[in-house]
């Protein structure tokens, strides 16, 4: 599980200080998480799925969804700048646009 919350806040660009304080714990208490040293309550589950918007399930046993990457995009899209987003969006659009040409 470790592991798993480390590779969900590194997925997010959350900073283990950013996380401490969400968290109400220390930085170094985040650390030992991460690597294994502490083990997490269920409510410190609770609150890791509710902040890295996924589930216990996934955190505890890796069961991924096929929507977990889109709901964790949405997420971190919902909290971006006006300009921000439209920027992303321009890039999906180009994006999608290159493919099709590439697959032509």
């Amino acid at each position: 599980m470790n592991n798993r919350l480390k590779q969900a806040r590194k997925y997010l660009n959350l900073s283990q200080e950013f996380v401490a304080r969400q968290m109400n714990l220390s930085r170094p208490t985040i650390s030992a998480i991460e690597s294994g040293q502490r083990k997490v309550s269920a409510e410190e589950l609770d609150r890791f799925s509710k902040l890295y918007g996924v589930s216990t399930e996934e955190l505890m046993h890796g069961k991924v969804s096929d929507t977990v990457e889109a709901e964790m995009f949405a997420r971190a899209f919902s909290e971006l700048s006006d300009k921000d987003k439209k920027e992303i969006m321009n890039l999906i659009d180009f994006k999608r646009r290159y493919k099709e040409h590439i697959d032509e």
